[in-house]
């Protein structure tokens, strides 16, 4: 068990310093709400169950029977809620002796970026995983993949020809979100929301998104998304996105990319009797996922 004692800083049991630096630094906002469903959780762990619908109706035959159809259980996806906690633990003679009491030493403020960091880097996992097979749902596929399994056949989130950010690349993600199926295979009126890039895609999602004409083009032709409002969310630049060249779009299907919250994040304190140490922890539970993987589309990026 780490403790901090005077000898961790020495510099500060003397008068003199001009500036600490270190444990103040600015969070990234965050940014999981913008992606996530947020709901509450009062259980160890969620489910959301797939339906499916009825198909399409046949020909009816003059006297003849009406058809029946059924729908039946899909799969079946498991939130299962985590605990997430840090702490540190300080000697008496460390906050006796520290001569720099009310200023930029607040270990406290660092304990809660490190907790909301970490819940950013939870979160985001979850996207920087979305094309790795380890990492499966409920329906036993990566959350982006080209063979999702339905009642109807397979069907894809994912762009057939991985392709880098680009004006064409998104108009072909769009029409692909456009042409979205239920599990019977019948049409739906799925729609993008917004699209969702690392750091080093921001300057290149601005200009597509905010150009009046087609980016990167002579032509004097309209850019299409956005004369036609078709990411009314605009973009996100999530920092924590690993894939320098993933993108992806999110759409407004329910029940989607949910985050169940089980615990607030809460501070405690408290001091041990024989060896008069301080003791502060920060614990949060929660657990993050996704359901139906029409919630979200994806390229690798070429």
């Amino acid at each position: 068990m780490s403790v901090i004692t005077t000898g961790n800083h020495p510099k500060l049991l003397w008068p003199g310093l001009k500036a600490l630096f270190g444990l103040t630094y600015d969070s990234v906002p965050m940014q999981h709400s913008q992606v996530f469903d947020e709901g509450e959780s009062d259980k160890a762990y969620e489910e959301v169950q797939e339906i499916t619908g009825f198909g399409l109706a046949p020909v009816k035959s003059e006297a003849g029977s009406i058809s029946y159809d059924s729908h039946t259980q899909g799969y079946t996806t498991r939130f299962t809620n985590v605990t997430y906690g840090l702490g540190f633990i300080e000697s008496q003679e460390a906050v006796e002796d520290n001569q720099y009491k009310g200023r930029a030493t607040s270990r406290t403020k660092a304990l809660a970026r490190s907790m909301r960091v970490t819940k950013e880097t939870v979160l985001s996992n979850i996207i920087n995983r979305a094309f790795t097979a380890a990492y499966a749902g409920g329906d036993g596929k990566e959350m982006i993949a080209t063979d999702h399994p339905t009642v109807s056949g397979s069907q894809s989130n994912e762009m057939a020809t991985p392709a880098d950010l680009s004006e064409a690349s998104l108009e072909d993600m769009i029409i692909q979100i456009m042409n979205a199926t239920d599990s019977r295979g019948l049409r739906i009126n799925l729609t993008p929301q917004k699209l969702i890039v690392p750091s080093n895609l921001a300057f290149e999602a601005e200009r597509i998104l905010k150009s009046s004409l087609q980016n990167d083009t002579a032509n004097n032709a309209v850019n299409a998304v956005k004369s036609m409002g078709l990411l009314p969310g605009g973009s996100l630049v999530w920092r924590y996105l690993t894939d320098t060249d993933a993108w992806f779009v999110k759409t407004d299907a329910p029940e989607g990319l949910l985050l169940f919250n089980r615990r607030a994040l809460s501070f405690d304190k408290d001091s041990d009797f024989d060896t008069s140490n301080f003791k502060h922890k920060a614990t949060e539970r929660y657990v993050g996922g996704w359901a139906d993987w029409r919630a979200l589309y994806g390229s690798l990026g070429a």
